[in-house]
């Protein structure tokens, strides 16, 4: 593995490529990556990271997902203090038979994701909904309350 921001060719010096320093710095994370957690199942190309539309509302946080082709059981959601955490599996068979040949394929696929919300919530009455591919996860906020003034004597 090349380190630096010049690559050398057979007619002379090519200029730096950030793209080429992109992949470098992806395979370098990867690797730090499963050296820090090698007993958790990491695949960084198999995993995907949906995006998420949060929503704050007065006395809760709405946070919607696509998860295409993720059955429910198959989702994990999590709160530790102000972080959503959501995983999922999915994999899907297909098999078609044609004269003179047989195709058989699978799919695999990994959804994960965690977010800082912004506000405290609490798990208490938290709803999540997977309906047509689209997780919708409503957290109630945290009621905090009020600082109380201390009087000097």
């Amino acid at each position: 593995m090349k380190f630096g921001l010049i690559r050398r060719s057979p007619s002379g010096v090519l200029g730096w490529d950030p793209f080429e320093e992109i992949n470098r710095t992806q395979e370098r994370l990867n690797q730090l990556f499963y050296h820090v957690m090698p007993g958790e199942e990491w695949s960084g190309e198999n995993t995907l990271s949906p995006l998420m539309d949060i929503k704050e509302e007065d006395d809760r946080i709405i946070v919607t997902t696509d998860v295409p082709g993720v059955d429910k059981k198959d989702v994990e959601i999590g709160i530790r203090d102000d972080v959503l955490e959501i995983s999922a599996k999915c994999s899907q068979e297909s098999e078609v038979e044609k004269e003179g040949y047989v195709r058989h394929e699978r799919t695999y696929n990994r959804f994960s994701r965690a977010v800082t919300l912004p506000s405290i919530v609490t798990e208490e009455g938290a709803k999540a909904k997977l309906e047509d591919g689209v997780l919708t996860v409503t957290l109630p906020k945290a009621q905090i309350e009020e600082k109380k003034k201390i009087m000097i004597e």
